[in-house]
């Protein structure tokens, strides 16, 4: 099965948003662990940081990129993993919780492997943005093959729930940011590239400004209370 999952690196994606809050939260040396790593770009972009990294993904298919761009790799299902490395400095569960079952029971795996300072980043879509409204408010709700209404999601966060899942974990929120709306994914073949830098900027700010309203994607960084 081809991984349908794209790194996102422009203004404004969960991606970028993601290396930018993993360099400033996560302290350098020590073990990075990518939680559905998917082909292992975030993991490559961040590497340098840390002295080992271990990428999970579920579609072996990813299995080559994995080893090229982690110093180890697993094949694994996470509603299945028992155990995770521990000691770790990082964790990062980008676009993972809201594809499982029991969400809980993959957040204590990671607060017991966390070492002692270790921080956790996560990033959910979020059912709240402006698009799902509008559609809500025309009768609209449709899954899709990506995006917010994937159909493979199991579960829906707002940025309200996802800060009480998180916390109710054992954890303590130390910063949230909000992605916004990736315009290149949706209009950048028939959009000159000017014009997108325009309106990425822009869906930038107001995302920054309203982010329970806008923010495409959820992102936290979070500590062991």
């Amino acid at each position: 099965m081809p991984n349908v999952y794209t790194f996102k690196d422009f203004e404004g994606s969960s991606h970028r948003i993601l290396i930018d809050l993993i360099s400033r939260y996560a302290s350098n040396g020590g073990t990075l662990i990518d939680l559905g790593a998917a082909g292992g770009e975030l993991g490559a972009a961040v590497r340098a940081r840390f002295s080992r990294t271990i990428g999970f993904e579920y579609n072996s298919d990813c299995i080559a990129d994995l080893h090229e761009h982690f110093d180890a790799a697993v094949i694994s299902d996470l509603e299945k993993v028992k155990h995770l490395p521990g000691g770790a400095n990082a964790i990062v569960a980008a676009d993972v919780i809201e594809h499982l079952r029991d969400a809980p029971r993959l957040l204590a795996l990671i607060r017991e492997a966390l070492a002692p300072k270790g921080r956790i980043f996560i990033s959910v879509p979020n059912i709240a943005n402006i698009t799902v409204r509008l559609g809500l408010l025309f009768g609209v709700f449709e899954y899709r093959d990506r995006g917010i209404l994937d159909s493979t999601h199991l579960r829906f966060y707002t940025l309200r729930t996802i800060r009480r899942e998180i916390e109710a974990a054992g954890f303590r929120v130390l910063a949230t940011r909000g992605s916004s709306v990736p315009l290149r994914l949706i209009i950048g073949r028939f959009t000159p590239e000017p014009l997108l830098r325009i309106g990425e900027r822009m869906l930038s700010i107001i995302t920054r400004v309203w982010r329970s309203l806008f923010a495409y994607q959820i992102i936290l960084v979070a500590e062991v209370k």
